[in-house]
């Protein structure tokens, strides 16, 4: 004879309690005060000079001191923005693309190729050695190697030329740079490089048709990352150069200042105009420079 147990409804597993909404709504309003405020202070302390900066090159230098500084101009001009773009900014412009461009390319290209080189290539004492190289680098500061580089330069009869700053800058760009485009290259599978080997695929294939495709944040993370600190670049151009026409946009804000030191609001326009590429390309590629320089590091 069977029994057919039936279960009852008040017999069934219960189920988790809900969350009642009181403590729902207590638990959304935890907020982080002390995180909070330090955060919109930090943003006070931020923005407050670079609303002083951009409302004061739009002032006439003769009522800039008999306004509140922190008041919009009451009749702007761009009269100062004039006097700098008519004070050869143009050429200093120039200088400084080719300087940025010409030592990121060339710095990207051979970070890549030795990161690869050192993750995925043959594990000899070389390479392990020349790793340790490029960690050392990370460590020697550019002032201390300020002399030995214009003694090199001055051998090389590269001084007071736009060559002088873009070798060193590609020299002290390569170690950060391998360092994140190795750690990136070391996240990608070991089997799609074995699988692409076995398809007959050669070492230059594997580099750019699998490597490269996969690691493209981190080149773009090391390219803007570089092309920012090449561009802000003042002691290489002051060391290296000596000529006007050679000067790059942060040694030519340097003199701007000093032949129109009363003139501020003129500095500022300067200022203004040199940091507008920087902040455009920071707006362009913030999402891949951020996500590069935390991805990298996951491991």
């Amino acid at each position: 004879m069977s029994t057919i147990i039936t279960e009852r409804p008040d017999e069934r597993t219960a189920a988790p309690p809900r969350e009642s909404k009181g403590r729902r709504h207590i638990r959304l309003l935890h907020y982080n005060w002390l995180g909070g405020t330090a955060g919109w202070l930090w943003l006070v302390v931020v923005i407050v000079p670079i609303y002083w900066i951009v409302i004061t090159s739009f002032k006439q230098q003769a009522t800039y001191y008999a306004t509140n500084p922190l008041a919009p101009p009451p009749d702007p001009t761009l009269e100062n923005y004039r006097a700098v773009i008519e004070a050869d900014f143009v050429n200093y412009f120039i200088n400084s693309v080719i300087v940025a461009v010409g030592a990121v390319a060339p710095a990207v290209v051979f970070s890549f190729m030795a990161a690869f080189a050192i993750v995925r290539g043959v594990h000899s004492r070389f390479l392990r050695w020349v790793n340790g190289l490029f960690l050392m680098g990370l460590a020697i500061p550019l002032q201390a190697t300020v002399i030995p580089v214009y003694l090199i330069i001055i051998r090389l009869h590269m001084y007071d030329t736009l060559g002088a700053i873009i070798l060193p800058s590609i020299a002290f760009a390569l170690p950060l740079s391998v360092l994140v485009l190795a750690n990136f290259i070391r996240d990608v599978p070991k089997e799609l490089f074995e699988s692409m080997r076995m398809d007959g695929a050669n070492t230059w294939t594997v580099l750019w048709r699998l490597a490269f495709p996969l690691t493209r944040p981190a080149v773009v993370t090391v390219t803007i990352y570089n092309a920012l600190h090449i561009w802000n670049g003042f002691l290489l151009p002051l060391i290296l150069t000596q000529s006007p026409s050679q000067r790059t946009l942060p040694l030519a804000l340097w003199s701007f200042q000093g032949e129109h030191g009363v003139n501020v609001p003129a500095v500022l326009a300067s200022v203004v105009l040199t940091t507008l590429p920087i902040v455009i390309l920071y707006t362009v590629g913030r999402r891949q420079l951020l996500s590069g320089l935390t991805a990298g590091f996951g491991k």
